[in-house]
């Protein structure tokens, strides 16, 4: 980034030192010490090798250091190549000096060179340097490089810690270089100009938006609620499953509040090193209440405020723990903490600490539920804005062929839809596009290239429609979309039901439900004349975890009673909340409400075996084939009128 000039003269100027030249400076002296000197390095020799090549007269010079008792010997240069073959390669060195010797602390250097001097005329004599080396720079060395080096090492951890805590500009909190920032808050101060989300832009969420949409009123117009004596709220918890919009709508408060907003992450608190947690949260509020009133957002509070006693480690002085405390002290403690709102989000709100979600600290939980059909509508029209459509798309079809879908599911279902169009080469994207996007969200990408046998293939076809004709037959359960048997996924066959958005079921209903379930089975059964297959395991899971849930939960088991055993808070971790023996007849009731819906299902679908073998042999032919082809069969979905056929038939059944 650019820095501005320093136009005042009496402002001392900032020279900023990039760690990186340093860096770059030791690698540079590192490798001329390594590299300076090119070619051989100096041969070792005796002191009688060097006597006698002063006698020869091939040496130029002696230079002897005698606190090392160390010598070298350069060579007359018209005299080296004499002695290249004592060099490697037979290569001569190109500066001297060539060769050195070493001595004991018995040599005297002085009579010894003059002894050898007088023996060479007086113009022949070698050239002798005796000295003592004081070792300066080796001694400052000695002390001085390792301080470097570990300066350097220091400065080093500390900045790559500092990036990792969310640093990396100078100023910014929690960042660059200094170690004293590890404490710093590294929540985000949203820049308004940057946040371009509003609550035009967000879709849906009708009663959710509003809870909201009067928070940012409090802090605009605060008179008019204080006028009448009313406080403002210190916190609201957003609640509701992954991909409903809680952080859109946190989004949308920063862009519409004129005031100052924090944005954090819950784990951004918890960190490996003790009391870290507490000082960023201490550093996190002290920094809103410069700024207040503002509004500090935490992002999947789940993180740092889970229930105190109940997390995994064993530690009586745990640092989440200590977190929690501090933030708790924090938003409603013994000090005043005015005009700072707090607005946290979470998909757990079960396994919060009850001390978090008590009035004061989160006097409001606004739930994000999944969206309606009009809500669908709405996201949908958000997400179509940048698609090229068809003519004739249908976005109330799209719409109701999505229950349950959240607002990131629709948006996943429109892009799969586009990349859909683009691979078959379309100009738009059309409703069967959606229909595709649609399938492999839901079931997985086509296995295109599993190779089923005929049997197989005629196993999955008799199971699959099994599953549509008990939900076609059967008034408690959803109405049947569509049935493949082109393989998805993990599963050979799908049957698409949509869910008709119900917000209570009656046990008739969810025991229909199961006869779907186990419909597959039983249709299996009958057409393999008895022995059943493996493709009826998440049938099974699902079936089995509706009739518990129906005995234990719901209180629908006449010998269980009106009991339920749901832990809501977590309380059951480690035991049971009933004895053996209600277990076994927990066990016992769930058994016997299974075996109540198969042997219904076996009756139906033997009554309409006829119906059931003509579907299979549509999708043996087709391997796709939707709600008109089973309507064409079997008639309208059944519904109250069915109810009434099949209930006489069951009480025909039970009277003979």
């Amino acid at each position: 980034m650019a820095q501005k000039p320093n136009n005042n003269p009496r402002k001392p100027k900032i020279i900023r030192i990039n760690l990186s030249w340093l860096y770059i400076i030791l690698l540079v002296a590192i490798g001329y010490m390594l590299f300076a000197q090119s070619g051989p390095s100096p041969q070792k020799i005796e002191w009688t090798d060097v006597r006698q090549m002063v006698l020869d007269g091939d040496v130029k010079e002696i230079h002897f250091v005698r606190n090392d008792y160390r010598g070298t010997v350069t060579v007359k240069p018209d005299k080296l190549g004499k002695y290249a073959s004592q060099f490697p390669g037979g290569k001569v060195p190109n500066r001297s000096p060539h060769f050195f010797f070493l001595t004991s602390t018995h040599f005297e250097p002085e009579g010894e060179f003059d002894a050898l001097n007088e023996q060479l005329p007086a113009d022949a004599q070698v050239k002798i340097i005796m000295e003592n080396d004081a070792k300066i720079w080796a001694n400052v060395l000695e002390w001085i490089l390792p301080l470097v080096l570990l300066v350097l090492l220091w400065g080093w951890m500390f900045r790559g810690m500092g990036r990792q805590m969310g640093g990396g500009g100078s100023g910014g909190p929690g960042g660059g270089m200094n170690p004293f920032n590890v404490g710093k808050a590294t929540g985000k101060l949203a820049d308004k100009d940057k946040v371009n989300v509003t609550f035009k832009d967000v879709a849906g969420l009708y009663g959710a938006k509003e809870e909201v949409m009067e928070i940012v009123d409090f802090l605009k117009n605060p008179k008019k609620y204080t006028s009448l004596g009313g406080k403002i709220p210190k916190g609201a918890l957003l609640v509701g499953p992954p991909g409903t919009g809680k952080t859109l709508l946190a989004k949308a408060v920063a862009g519409e509040a004129d005031v100052p907003f924090f944005s954090i992450s819950g784990s951004d608190f918890v960190e490996m090193f003790v009391g870290v947690g507490a000082s960023r949260v201490r550093d996190l509020f002290a920094q809103a209440k410069e700024k207040a009133p503002c509004i500090v957002f935490i992002d999947e509070i789940d993180a740092v405020g889970r229930a105190r006693g109940k997390n995994v480690g064993f530690s009586s002085n745990d640092e989440r723990e200590n977190t929690l405390n501090q933030l708790l002290t924090e938003m409603d403690g013994f000090g005043s903490n005015s005009g700072v709102i707090v607005l946290a989000a979470t998909n757990r709100a079960d396994i919060l600490d009850k001390a978090l979600m008590r009035a004061g600290r989160f006097d409001r939980q606004i739930h994000v539920t999944l969206p309606d059909l009009n809500e669908r509508k709405e996201i949908f029209q958000v997400h179509l804005k940048p698609l090229k459509l068809a003519p004739d798309f249908d976005l109330e079809l799209i719409a109701k062929n999505t229950p349950g879908f959240s607002g990131a599911d629709i948006a996943n279902v429109c892009n799969e839809a586009a990349l859909t169009a683009a691979r078959k080469g379309k100009s738009d994207i059309s409703n069967q596009d959606f229909s595709d996007a649609v399938d492999r969200v839901v079931g997985g990408i086509e296995r295109k290239k599993t190779i089923m046998s005929p049997e197989e293939k005629r196993l999955t076809a008799f199971h699959e429609a099994g599953h549509a004709v008990a939900g076609w037959l059967l008034p408690g359960c959803d109405p049947v979309l569509k049935v493949s048997i082109i393989p998805r996924g993990q599963a050979l066959g799908i049957t698409w039901m949509l869910p008709d958005e119900k917000v209570t079921l009656s046990k008739s209903d969810m025991m229909d439900n199961m006869c779907s379930l186990v419909a597959g089975r039983v249709a299996e059964e009958i057409v393999n004349d008895g022995v059943p297959c493996t493709g009826a395991l998440s049938d099974f899971e699902r079936m089995t975890k509706i009739a518990y849930a129906m005995v234990t939960y719901y209180g629908m088991s006449k010998k269980v009673g009106n009991l339920s055993f749901y832990d809501a808070g977590g309380s059951y971790e480690f035991t049971k909340p009933y004895s053996e023996k209600t277990a076994e007849l927990i066990d016992a009731e769930a058994k016997a409400l299974i075996d109540e819906v198969t042997e219904k299902t076996t009756r139906i679908l033997r009554e309409n075996w006829e119906g059931l073998t003509k579907l299979a042999e549509q999708l043996i032919d087709k391997e796709v084939i939707m709600a008109d082809d089973i309507e064409k069969i079997f008639g309208p979905k059944a519904g109250k009128h069915g109810e009434e056929r099949l209930r006489k038939e069951e009480e025909e059944m039970s009277n003979e």
